[in-house]
């Protein structure tokens, strides 16, 4: 069963990674910290974040139940 959920865990990530990227995802959205100085990019997507992490603890509810 660990395994399962680690796979799955994985592959949410893979999915993540692939479709909610910079570039073809939601962009950047309010709350997300972009810092661009010549050479230098910083990009923390804060509120990506959140709403990435409340839709797993969503679907991890949803599986447990």
């Amino acid at each position: 069963m660990k395994f399962v959920a680690g796979l799955l865990v994985f592959l949410v990530g893979v999915a993540v990674l692939t479709f909610l990227s910079i570039r073809y995802g939601p962009g950047r959205l309010p709350g997300d910290i972009v810092i661009d100085r010549g050479n230098f990019y910083f990009y923390a997507p804060f509120t990506t974040a959140i709403i990435v992490s409340l839709l797993l603890s969503l679907a991890v509810w949803l599986f447990r139940r």
